[in-house]
């Protein structure tokens, strides 16, 4: 590997740009950088780089577009792509589309290190697929897995309702996989290129989930020394995803219904409507009709959002997906840990079928995330020993 090496960074985050770019100069590298893909282009038309490290989500052009510009003029450049929205059916559509690696954000910087190494020697995921490296279910045009009768006919009806206008509704338990049901309905529709926003009503206080939702100008309060977008103008033409959105206090849902009806947003501190083109979905995994006969979600609003109802099954209802799901999870942390990917053997095969898996397949990811780390380097299978006890015992 040559030191001087030239790799392009492009990032809509001065930042992350600063970090890597002073990351990779320290390591011997030349470092050119880009806020955003137009930018990076023209710097593609009068430089030749090794690599190009690109974000997802950035004003304009996104990385997926970017990548598949790079890939259709060079084709042997590798795109590392990075984003903070990460999930196994964006994984695997990015590498075919012609992306070398994916990484999310928050990355390991030393990780990132290895992914631009290999690029480097040339040892990316084509190369380990003609080594029968850490090699998943074929997923085909599918933008999630579904092998059960009840995945695939949630998937149909993400089909169906993809490219429509209407406000979607995902409900389900924690785990099952709700947002990467709301990505595939993006990535599905006619906005998929452009920006998709995920944000966690649960996980932020009341106090900031509004401005953060609506943005502020300079002086709403105290502390706002500067204007900022919210999340809605973030997913302008884009697709907004609100999880948990049973969660958001009385004041939020009535600003949330007047953007349905009105398709338009106010900023705190401003009296200037601003208008947004926002395809809205929604997640929760509370009965919200017993919120509202208890006074803490607007009935109004509730119609507003169940345009379309989506009820994604819990895993111990769709058995039929646990190995196919877990062989995706040993190819995933196989690759991240550079080792082959395990065969699931009989015993953890029983095991992980008789298990009721709570936490659904949030639980089953970490679970073999946990076996991958524990199987010795000599392990070509999956046994019921690696499994926690709970599950042993449930076989």
């Amino acid at each position: 590997m040559s030191t001087r090496s030239k790799i392009l960074i492009v990032d809509d985050e001065l930042n992350i740009r600063r970090i890597l770019q002073m990351a990779f100069e320290k390591s011997g590298h030349q470092v050119m950088v880009a806020e955003d893909a137009r930018v990076a282009l023209q710097l593609l038309e009068e430089n030749n780089f090794d690599v190009v490290i690109t974000d997802v989500t950035m004003p304009g052009m996104n990385g997926y577009e970017l990548q598949n510009i790079i890939h259709q003029n060079q084709p042997d450049l590798p795109v590392i792509i990075m984003t903070a929205f990460g999930t196994i059916p964006q994984a695997v559509a990015a590498i075919r589309n012609g992306a070398f690696e994916y990484v999310t954000k928050p990355f390991d910087l030393d990780q990132l290190k290895k992914i631009v190494t290999s690029a480097l020697e040339g040892d990316g995921p084509k190369v380990k697929a003609t080594k029968k490296k850490a090699k998943g279910p074929d997923l085909g045009n599918d933008p999630f897995l579904a092998v059960s009768p009840a995945m695939k006919e949630v998937l149909e009806t993400v089909r169906q309702v993809a490219d429509s206008k209407a406000t979607i509704m995902i409900g389900g338990e924690s785990g099952v996989g709700k947002e990467v049901v709301s990505q595939a309905i993006h990535n599905l529709s006619s906005r998929a290129k452009k920006s998709f926003v995920a944000v966690s009503c649960a996980a932020l206080p009341e106090s900031l989930l509004e401005s953060e939702l609506f943005g502020y100008e300079k002086g709403a309060f105290t502390g706002a020394n500067g204007s900022k977008v919210g999340r809605f103008e973030a997913a302008n033409e884009g697709t907004l995803f609100l999880d948990e959105i049973g969660e958001i206090p009385h004041i939020v849902q009535v600003k949330l219904l007047r953007v349905l009806q009105e398709r338009e947003i106010e900023r705190l501190g401003s009296t200037k409507p601003t208008k947004i083109d926002v395809r809205l979905i929604t997640a929760t995994h509370r009965d919200l009709r017993a919120a509202v006969d208890a006074g803490s979600f607007r009935l109004d609003l509730l119609y507003r959002l169940q345009v379309v109802e989506i009820q994604i099954p819990p895993l111990r209802e769709r058995i039929e997906d646990i190995v196919p799901l877990a062989e995706l999870f040993l190819a995933k942390f196989a690759n991240e840990n550079g080792r082959d990917a395990l065969n699931i053997g009989p015993a953890a095969t029983k095991a992980l079928h008789a298990y009721h898996w709570p936490g659904n397949v949030r639980e089953l990811e970490n679970t073999i995330e946990r076996a991958m780390v524990l199987a010795p380097g000599s392990c070509t299978e999956l046994e019921a020993r690696l499994l926690p006890e709970r599950i042993q015992k449930a076989s």
